[in-house]
């Protein structure tokens, strides 16, 4: 991604683990075959929903109906049932810029059926000449850690956010300046001033027809106010104030906790929180973050361009987190395990290629008949949110890596037939 900051590393124990933070904001190709991401349900293929959407404010979003693509409606688990492993790939910036990173996932996940989050950066829709429509909390008109897109990726990037949303992906939000340290953080800003940051990024998406002047350009075929659900804050900072605002504007998750586990997760001032994970890092003693920055920094410390040698090894190492990862947790506890991820070439594009292929081997886990749902975190929590609070309260008993005492049916048996609602609330 043009000009992006690597600033704002974190440093997250796991006991003795050592689990490095997130910076940075992503973007790649078009193309394949439709599901639900969700191992069973409709592919929900609906025509051209854009063929009646009704435009919204300036024509740069549309009121496009029901999404297509969609999982067939979730239902709460009976006594007795094995949960499915839900695992979801997520990207943060989610922007094009000509490395035709941004269509291939989208190729990827159409071939096997998958849905998955891009947390859009509002930045990457609105030209440089305009950034000082910009005003970042704490930061100078137009500041930006992340580099403002040209025309092109600004198109592009247009292009392929509304592909993802028409094959049934999720669009949330990266916010918008991407600030990760100094006195500008975002680690300091008040309820208040996230309160600020989302509005900008919503009229950033909203507004880019006025924005940008393209005039050649269909709407995106979402109304965001509706979509926007969920987040992921820059270097996984700054949570605690954004989730009363959050609350108050209506979002069901946020996916900015550092330093998670792969646990059933907790509702946070009314919200899911869904963190990144710590997994296995094949080879070291410690777990890493299950993002490719947290792999980049542990292997190379912070470079983005170490000597290619080491990358035969680093994307096999890297790779095979993720899958110790997934394969943890589906011959366990079940955990929903969460992927965050940049389009980014660093170090050769090796962590690009090991998600890739950590994807292919869940994918192929799914195909072979396993219940494992592949899917954006909005699809993940309106199945939560349907679940009886006894059965997501007995799923939340199991630590990393424990199987149900007596199997999934034993175990499960004695969780009732009451009234659904994912209603825990957390510390």
């Amino acid at each position: 991604m043009r000009d992006i900051s690597r600033r704002g590393l974190i440093g997250l124990g796991a006991g003795t683990a050592a689990a490095m933070g997130l910076a940075a904001c992503g973007s790649h190709q078009d193309g394949a075959k439709s599901g639900d991401g969700s191992g069973k349900g409709s592919s929900g293929d609906s025509g051209n929903p854009t063929a009646t959407a009704r435009p919204l404010g300036d024509g740069s979003t549309a009121d496009s109906g029901a999404q297509p693509s969609q999982p067939d409606k979730p239902v709460p688990l009976e006594p007795g049932q094995t949960p499915p492993q839900f695992v979801v790939f997520s990207w943060d910036g989610a922007g094009e810029v000509g490395n035709g990173l941004f269509p291939r996932f989208l190729d990827l996940a159409k071939a096997h059926g998958a849905h998955m989050t891009f947390f859009l950066s509002g930045l990457y829709l609105l030209p440089e000449s305009k950034k000082r429509k910009y005003l970042p909390p704490n930061n100078r008109p137009g500041a930006s850690d992340i580099g403002y897109l040209t025309d092109d990726h600004i198109r592009a990037t247009l292009t392929n956010v509304r592909r993802a949303w028409l094959e049934g992906h999720e669009i949330g939000t990266h916010f918008n300046g991407h600030f990760c340290s100094g006195f500008g953080t975002v680690a300091h800003w008040t309820p208040k001033q996230w309160h600020s940051e989302i509005q900008q990024a919503k009229a950033f998406v909203k507004e880019w027809k006025t924005n940008t002047g393209f005039s050649d350009l269909p709407p995106l075929p979402f109304d965001y106010d509706k979509e926007l659900v969920g987040g992921r804050t820059p270097c996984l900072l700054g949570q605690d104030n954004l989730l009363p605002t959050a609350r108050e504007l209506g979002w069901r998750y946020d996916a900015s906790s550092p330093g998670g586990r792969q646990v059933w997760p907790v509702k946070r001032h009314g919200l899911w929180d869904l963190p990144l994970q710590q997994v296995p890092f094949p080879g070291r003693k410690f777990e890493v973050l299950s993002m490719d920055y947290n792999m980049m920094f542990n292997q190379s410390k912070n470079s983005t361009k170490a000597p290619a040698y080491n990358y035969p090894a680093w994307r096999q190492q890297s790779a095979g987190a993720y899958i110790a990862g997934f394969q943890r947790a589906y011959e366990t506890n079940r955990a929903p395990f969460f992927i965050g991820n940049h389009f980014e070439h660093w170090n050769g594009g090796i962590y690009m290629d090991s998600v890739e292929e950590a994807f292919k081997h869940i994918a192929q886990e799914k195909e072979k008949g396993a219940d494992v749902r592949m899917v954006s975190f909005r699809q993940f929590v309106d199945w939560m949110d349907v679940q009886k609070p006894e059965v997501l309260a007995k799923l939340r008993r199991l630590e990393v890596g424990q199987q149900p005492t007596g199997g999934w049916k034993a175990y499960m048996s004695d969780t009732g037939k009451g009234g659904s609602g994912g209603t825990s609330q957390g510390a």
